[in-house]
């Protein structure tokens, strides 16, 4: 294959963009990342700064991130600017990271801008190289490449999520309008840091000299380091719970009803198609962020034009149900914090009488933290592995459910193994449900499996 991957007769748009991945995994990967923000800097001024030619929105925190920053694209899209969204990480297809107008991006669109932009990566990795630092890794060029695809589009605003910490996270090469901050709490701690405010100090690193603040509701440790960030350089900050609230939610058919207090109006009974308490929240935060962007928090949101970005939200990889008959639901719940918000939207949204959950961990990760997290709803595990190097042997997560007294488990070495003895279990008695949680590693093995065994029912 020659070095140009701009689709053609000999090479279809869906490999040419799988080969654009092929190459990014040739790069250090994601779990190595290096805390720098020059290397990205270099290769966006060397593109001439394709960051600069539209308004960001930026999204740090633990959990929720890429949930808030879908609403935030939706609500802007129905505001009608043209959107880039830019997440992390994928499910199934690495293309899903980089969003325009609402859509996945093109395989073409992918697969021509890198060709654009392979020079100018292969000039940094050479400096970098000469001074004795490791080339741009996966992340770094993959946010280049994000960049690059929203300034060829173009984009009006982008949406653009942390891909770990915030200070020297290479999407901070670009100065956003609003710095947004979902809750924050352990993870990462090898990089980040041992306590909550070490961690969300460097979370609150996006934070840039005229920028907007918008927070989560924070642990007080957390909501401190925000809120010292804000003052060094004279941005306003506001946390939900104070300047702005949930009012109220409740279960509706296929999601739920829920009244925000923004900054600039009240937004009564709006639906949004997704469960969990979480969710609601995420959806305040949304609003705030949007209302912030739009005029400084001056004017209400159109209460249409948020109906339709709210009803148009989806969340894949989040309660997302995936079988049927018997009900398979998958969750990216992969720390503490997202098991205990899955276990309470489980008990508020889901009329069931036994739970069983297929779980895969990786290493960097709080497993017994998880588990305790799950175990009150839990009927018993089913314990496995995602294809992931660094995900935990299953056996080896059995035998630590056993030590800390956890319901029934059985292991077994893949995905596909376990889920069928899950659903062999769930089609003994009524009433039953799996959930497959633990890692969005093994939730994105799950939607494929569940889509090549077609296991929802079709009329």
């Amino acid at each position: 294959m020659s070095d140009n991957l701009i689709p053609g007769d000999e090479l279809s748009a869906a490999d040419a963009a799988d080969a654009v991945y092929r190459e990014l995994l040739e790069r250090l990967g994601e779990a190595q990342p290096q805390p720098r923000l020059g290397a990205t800097k270099r290769a966006l001024e060397l593109l001439g700064n394709p960051e600069s030619s539209f308004a960001i929105i930026q999204i740090a925190g633990t959990n929720g991130k890429t949930s808030t920053a879908r609403m935030i694209e939706s609500i802007l899209r129905a505001h009608g600017l043209r959107t880039g969204l830019f997440t992390s990480p994928h499910l199934v297809r690495f293309t899903e990271r980089i969003g325009i107008d609402g859509e996945r991006i093109s395989d073409e669109a992918v697969a021509r801008n890198w060709d654009d932009i392979k020079p100018y990566l292969a000039m940094v990795d050479a400096e970098l190289t000469a001074a004795g630092e490791p080339a741009l890794t996966f992340f770094e060029a993959l946010t280049v490449l994000g960049f690059a695809c929203f300034g060829d589009a173009p984009v009006d605003v982008a949406v653009v999520e942390v891909g770990m910490g915030g200070a020297w996270d290479s999407t901070n090469a670009a100065d956003a309008e609003v710095a947004v901050f979902t809750p924050i709490d352990l993870d990462h701690v090898q990089r980040l840091g041992k306590t909550i405010a070490e961690i969300a100090r460097t979370k609150a690193g996006i934070i840039k000299p005229g920028a907007q603040v918008v927070s989560a509701a924070q642990h007080p440790d957390a909501r401190q380091a925000i809120v010292d960030a804000a003052a060094a350089v004279d941005d306003p900050a506001v946390f939900e719970g104070e300047e702005f609230a949930l009012v109220q939610d409740a279960v509706a058919v296929g999601g739920q009803l829920i009244t925000v207090r923004g900054r600039a109006g009240t937004y009564p009974e709006l639906y949004l198609p997704l469960y969990g308490d979480h969710q609601g929240r995420n959806a305040t935060l949304a609003i705030a962020a949007v209302e912030a962007f739009l005029g400084g928090a001056t004017q209400p949101i159109a209460e249409d034009v948020l109906a339709e970005g709210l009803t148009e939200v989806a969340s894949p990889g989040r309660l997302q149900l995936i079988g049927t008959e018997p009900t398979v639901l998958v969750d990216a719940a992969h720390n503490p914090h997202g098991a205990a918000s899955l276990v309470a939207a489980l008990g508020s949204y889901f009329d069931v009488d036994e739970i069983a959950f297929v779980v895969g961990i990786l290493q960097d990760k709080d497993a017994a933290g998880i588990l305790t997290t799950l175990a009150p709803a839990a009927s018993g595990f089913f314990f496995t592995q995602s294809e992931s190097e660094r995900a935990i042997p299953a056996e080896e997560l059995s035998r630590l459910a056993a030590s800390l007294d956890l319901p029934a488990s059985t292991f077994a070495d893949t995905l596909d193994e376990a889920a069928e003895d899950a659903r062999r279990w769930a089609e003994e008695a009524p009433r039953r449900l799996v959930v497959i949680t633990g890692s969005i590693t093994l939730v994105g093995e799950a939607i494929e499996v569940a889509d090549d065994r077609e296991w929802k029912a079709t009329a």
